[in-house]
């Protein structure tokens, strides 16, 4: 009881520190430059509190069960050795887990012109198709540089054959369909297939499922785009709601909680479901950290339910109107600024970065800290925001931003260590999560509603903008981690007389 005490203790500190500092800025703009509603405000408040007290039950319920559940899977499924069943199962596992993401309903009503159950199922098998290529790039630890170069080249040609109007919704389902509940389980996944490797790049390998499960989606609703070829697709945003009283500020909330309570708990079940069946076929699992985990799974469901409430009824109203109130200023480019310092922040109060930073550095003996990777991602989701905010204010494509950046986050592929190259391309799927979907798009079509754009081709794309600045932004931290790295190395031969002088100057060291 005391550990658990102490853990809810640490995560608490550490919530805060994500959450507080976008509370205050998003209040310090409604005290000054873009004044807002009583109502609006405490709605966002009120938000804010729900969404402090589900990331500290989250974070403390994945430690508790997503983790150790995720591991056991993996390395339960790849001690069979045999690899029709690797393949079966990863094919159900990203399936299911798919198709009963939240996230992926919002999305499937943002194409209305494609049938819901069609894109739902469509993408649902990307990502388990993809799924499969991954645990089959680990299990041969076939390079992960070489599969994105081929499907990234992939995906930038279909672009040439579906209409403008719906590459950016493509884009952003890769980012918005490996939400919270999917993202520790596939990376703990991820880590128990390679537990059972003992060569030198296991520990490399352990990262990158959720970066080649990205992909899935992209080329799903591509594909679709060329089935259905739609025109201009249309989008009508939510009206604000305006509470006049706290007792209607209660009903609002109230009424947010069923839908969520039902969608989490549909979310869950696939996963315990699976998790059970494994447990029935091996007893691989003892009674005590079967308790723990079950404790864990009602931790993770609490605060699923109340962050995604409070984000949802809380963020998303109070996200529209102060992109609409900025938008609306006689100096509108101020957006920009804006939105760099609130994409700083607002990356930090997503729990599955939460879980991302924790492993890495676990993984990486702490070489990778979780402060040097959430650095790394605030500082690339400031440019992502910025950049998407200069498109609301422009109208320019989507396509001039991402071909130049996903370009030279491929060429950096062949110069950093494998480690980080994997790291980044999943810190992309983890960064464009629910807080992006909730208060930055709602932020972004608010902007481009004041400003008289269009919605579809200006606004929708920051999710894609958010999934792709950190491969750039931690691969580049790759590089400087690197050169410090060889600078040591050759500093440590010199001092011990392994090297001489002359050779110091010249001396290369190869492989990290």
């Amino acid at each position: 009881m005391r550990s658990l005490n102490s853990k809810f203790k640490e995560k608490l500190v550490e919530t805060l520190k994500a959450v507080l500092p976008i509370l205050l800025i998003v209040i310090l703009l409604c005290f000054t430059i873009t004044p807002i509603p009583p109502s609006i405000l405490m709605t966002f408040l009120v938000g804010a509190v729900l969404l402090i007290l589900g990331m500290l039950f989250f974070n403390v319920g994945v430690e508790l069960s997503m983790t150790p559940m995720g591991e056991r899977a993996g390395s339960i499924i790849t001690r069979s050795k045999k690899l029709w069943i690797v393949i079966f199962i990863g094919f159900i596992l990203g399936f299911v887990i798919t198709i009963s993401e939240p996230d992926l309903q919002v999305l499937a009503e943002q194409v209305p012109s494609v049938p819901n159950i069609v894109l739902i199922v469509a993408v649902a098998v990307g990502v388990a198709v993809f799924l499969v290529f991954a645990m089959l790039r680990m299990l041969f630890g076939i390079p992960l540089s070489y599969l994105l170069v081929f499907f990234y080249a992939i995906i930038f040609l279909l672009t040439f054959f579906v209409p403008k109007d719906f590459l950016a919704i493509a884009f952003d389902s890769g980012g918005v369909t490996t939400g919270p509940m999917t993202v520790p389980f596939i990376m703990a996944f991820g880590i128990g297939i390679c537990a059972i490797r003992s060569d030198k790049h296991a520990e490399d390998d352990s990262f990158g499922l959720v970066a080649m499960c990205s992909i899935g989606p992209i080329l799903a609703v591509l594909i679709l785009g060329m089935i259905y070829n739609p025109g201009q697709t249309e989008h009508v945003s939510d009206s604000i709601v305006v509470v006049n009283d706290t007792v209607e500020l209660w009903k609002l909330f109230m009424e947010g909680f069923p839908t969520y309570i039902g969608e989490i708990a549909i979310s869950l079940l696939p996963i315990i479901v699976f998790f059970g069946i494994l447990q029935l076929v091996t007893r691989d699992i003892n009674k005590r950290t079967l308790i723990k985990i079950g404790i864990g799974l009602v931790y993770t469901y609490i605060g699923l339910v109340l962050f995604l409430t409070g984000v949802n009824v809380g963020f998303m109203p109070a996200g529209n109107y102060l992109g609409q109130a900025i938008a609306g200023l006689s100096y509108s480019w101020i957006i920009v600024p804006i939105g760099i310092i609130i994409g700083y922040f607002i990356v930090l109060a997503d729990p599955a970065v939460f879980v991302l930073t924790k492993q890495v550095e676990e993984m990486t003996s702490g070489a990778i800290s979780s402060k040097a990777m959430r650095n790394s991602l605030s500082i690339g989701v400031a440019a992502s925001v910025g950049l998407a905010m200069l498109r609301v204010l422009t109208g320019i494509s989507i396509l001039w931003l991402l071909v130049p950046g996903y370009l030279i986050a491929l060429i950096l592929t062949f110069f950093v260590p494998k480690i980080f190259t994997a790291i980044a391309f999943d810190s992309g799927g983890v960064a464009s999560g629910p807080m992006t979907a909730t208060f930055l798009l709602p932020f972004a079509m608010g902007a481009c509603e004041a400003l008289g754009g269009n919605i579809i081709t200006d606004a929708f794309g920051i999710v894609a903008m958010v999934a792709m600045t950190p491969l750039i932004t931690i691969q580049i931290m790759g590089l400087i981690f690197k050169f410090k790295d060889k600078k040591l190395r050759k500093e440590t031969l010199y001092q011990h007389g392994a090297i001489s002088l002359d050779t110091y100057g010249d001396m290369e060291i190869i492989e990290l």
